[in-house]
C-alpha cells in the first residue's frame, strides 16, 4: 500500500534495515549517556488506493480470510500469528546517529463493519518493548467499479485504507544533546520512509497472490 506522503522521496533497498544520515558526532562517550529520557513522538498520516481486477465480493472474500495470505505476503518481515485475527511482526531495524532499534508490534485484523475494515496495534503476550511504543490506526473500503472492453464488462475493485501512525522513542541521552528539530525532522523522514517501502511492497505481494490464487 503506497503512501502519498511525496514530501520525501526514496529509493527502495534490498533489505530491511532503515537509516538517516547519522554521521554527526554524537556516539555515546560513557556508559551513563545511555540512559533515556522522555519519549519523543513522530506521527503520520498517509492514505492511498490498491487495485484488484475482481468484483468487491470476490475481494471482501480475500482479504477476511487473511490467514491465508497475510503470513506469505508480508515477507521478508518476520511475522507470528497471534489468536484468529494478529499478527506479531518484526518490521526491520532502523535508527540514526548511531542509534538503532529493531521494533516488534502487534497488529489486529478486525472484522469488516459495515465494509469497513480497519488495523489497530494489540499487545504482543509475553513481549516487553524496550523505549519505544507504536499506535498504529488503520481502515480499509472497498469501492467498486465497471469497466466495459471489448464488449466485455470488467470488475475493478480499490481499496482505499488511511492509515494514523505515531511512534513514541526514548532517546538515550547522547541523542538529546542533538536539537530537537533535526532529531524530529530526521525522525519523521524516515518514518516516512519505512511506511512508503513497506507499504508498496506488500502492496505488489497482495496484489500478484489475489491474481494468481482467486
Amino acid at each position: 500500500m503506497l503512501s502519498k506522503n511525496r514530501e520525501h522521496q526514496f529509493q527502495e533497498k534490498s533489505n530491511i534495515v532503515y537509516s538517516a544520515q547519522s554521521n554527526f558526532g554524537v556516539l555515546p562517550e560513557t556508559t551513563e549517556e545511555l540512559n533515556f529520557n522522555a519519549p519523543t513522538e513522530f506521527c503520520g498520516h498517509y492514505s492511498d488506493c490498491m487495485k484488484m481486477s475482481a468484483s468487491a465480493e470476490s475481494v471482501a472474500e480475500y482479504l477476511d480470510n487473511h490467514a491465508s495470505w497475510f503470513v506469505r505476503c508480508a515477507l521478508p518481515m518476520k511475522v507470528q500469528p497471534l489468536g484468529d485475527n494478529g499478527y506479531a511482526l518484526v518490521i526491520g531495524r532502523f535508527g540514526s546517529f548511531g542509534y538503532e532499534l529493531e521494533p516488534k508490534i502487534g497488529l489486529e485484523l478486525l472484522p469488516q463493519e459495515q465494509g469497513i475494515y480497519r488495523i489497530r496495534t494489540i499487545p504482543i503476550p509475553g513481549y516487553d518493548p524496550m523505549n519505544y511504543d507504536v499506535d498504529y490506526r488503520a481502515s480499509l473500503q472497498l469501492f467498486e467499479d465497471s469497466v466495459e472492453k471489448n464488449g466485455v464488462l470488467e470488475h475493478i475493485t480499490r481499496v482505499e485504507w488511511e492509515l494514523d501512525l505515531k511512534v513514541y522513542i526514548q532517546f538515550p541521552k547522547f541523542i538529546q544533546r542533538l536539537p530537537k528539530s533535526l532529531v524530529k525532522s530526521t525522525g519523521d523522514k524516515l518514518l516516512n520512509q519505512i511506511v512508503r517501502q513497506v507499504s508498496r511492497r506488500l502492496t505488489r505481494k497482495v496484489q500478484e497472490d489475489f491474481h494468481q490464487n482467486i
